[in-house]
């Protein structure tokens, strides 16, 4: 863990892009969470948005080929925010965008999900190529 220079708590995170390695990601939000104490709810809303989003990258961003899912946590006295980054191909995303029943059945209620469990969600290429998903909560004392 580092600080950055406004002071925040900041930890990265690099796994490999297999579904086995995402609890890692889960592992260091929950050791996170013990140097600011977050409510049950907003720890597991922010788990199981974190898994999503690297699911996403696991499942999509490679094809099934080698890579690496990047991981960052920033945590603020009143926000958690969490940047998901991979180098694959990317895709397009619209707010409120509407996935057709087959991509429903596919699997495709992810981002939907991190949507609803998070205040902000904001998707987009990643610097150099790839995606990045990054979501943010704020933290009610």
């Amino acid at each position: 863990m580092t600080l950055n220079a406004n002071g925040h708590r900041v930890v990265r995170l690099t796994i490999p892009a297999k579904p086995e390695y995402i609890t890692l990601g889960r592992l260091a939000l929950t050791g996170l969470a013990r140097l600011r104490p977050l409510s049950q709810d907003v720890l597991g809303d922010m788990k199981l948005a974190l898994t999503e989003a690297c699911t996403n990258s696991v499942r999509h961003a490679y094809d099934g080929g080698d890579g690496v899912v990047d991981i960052l946590y920033e945590l603020h006295e009143d926000k958690l925010v969490v940047e998901v980054t991979d180098e694959g191909e990317g895709f397009e995303h619209a707010p409120g965008d509407s996935s057709s029943p087959d991509e429903l059945t596919e699997g495709g209620l992810g981002i939907a999900i991190i949507e609803a469990l998070t205040d902000t969600l904001e998707i987009g290429p990643r610097a150099g190529g790839g995606s990045t998903i990054r979501f943010v909560k704020r933290l009610d004392d």
